[in-house]
């Protein structure tokens, strides 16, 4: 036998462990953590958990332990509370609830501001219009929110807007290594092509004042998503009724049934 067998076998079960906790390894998470306290806030501000049947909510409470797990949540000069942290973590949970096998592997840090910021990420001054971004180059892994704007997501029912979901969007089209508008790693290939054919309808339809789709999402196919995204989890009635193809085609996407 000879003396690279004995330096290659032991390479091979290295990259193997790491494959194998990459992908097939799961923490366990301790769910008498989840006390009765933030089911009370996730009864009162998420809709979204509500509507779920028991065992399902059950299943949403344990997401968001591994999401607390895995993801560190900051206050940026501002103090923060339990509040705060859950709309967060509902924002990640959301959008993948159809999909308890995948979780979120490109982000480290939420950074929660008390208000909008500009491109430098200042909170005061001129230019203030951002309420949230996913960092790349040297914030990469981290996400930016507007705490004020993370509230006003769940606080009205009837609201097409969240930026917390629309963020957590963006981290998940940009999963596969594609920013484009396609999430691919959720989407099967038989939906890519009219999902892009529905995508440049309704993008069309914005821009010619014809959609109630929030105009930021005619801005490129990578915020309509995230956009469409907003308005298909946090009114699935009023998105069903006035965009019936897309909220049929989102849900096959999303597996998700409301």
């Amino acid at each position: 036998m000879s003396t690279n067998f004995f330096v290659v076998l032991p390479l091979f079960l290295v990259i193997t462990l790491i494959i194998w906790r990459i992908w097939f390894y799961k923490k366990t998470v301790n769910l008498n953590n989840f006390n009765s306290a933030w089911r009370n806030i996730l009864n009162k501000e998420v809709s979204f958990y509500t509507d779920l049947s028991p065992k399902d909510r059950f299943r949403f409470e344990e997401e968001i332990l591994y999401f607390f797990d895995d993801v560190t949540i900051t206050g940026v000069e501002i103090e923060i509370n339990d509040t705060d942290r859950l709309l967060v973590a509902a924002s990640a949970v959301i959008p993948l609830f159809g999909f308890p096998e995948l979780r979120y592997r490109n982000i480290n840090e939420v950074l929660l501001y008390k208000g909008s910021f500009n491109d430098e990420h200042q909170t005061e001054g001129e230019g203030r219009n951002i309420l949230g971004k996913v960092g790349s180059g040297g914030m990469n892994r981290l996400m930016i929110l507007s705490l004020p704007a993370l509230h006003a997501g769940f606080a009205n029912e009837n609201s097409t807007t969240n930026v917390g979901i629309h963020e957590f969007v963006h981290l998940i089209d940009k999963a596969d290594g594609a920013i484009d508008g396609i999430p691919e790693s959720l989407m099967q290939k038989q939906y890519v092509a009219p999902w892009l054919k529905l995508m440049h309808k309704e993008i069309d339809d914005i821009r010619k004042n014809k959609s109630d789709i929030n105009p930021y999402g005619a801005t490129s196919e990578v915020e309509f998503l995230s956009v469409a995204s907003e308005y298909f989890f946090n009114n699935p009635e009023a998105f069903q009724k006035k965009h019936p193809e897309l909220y049929e085609l989102m849900k096959k996407m999303y597996r998700h049934s409301f």
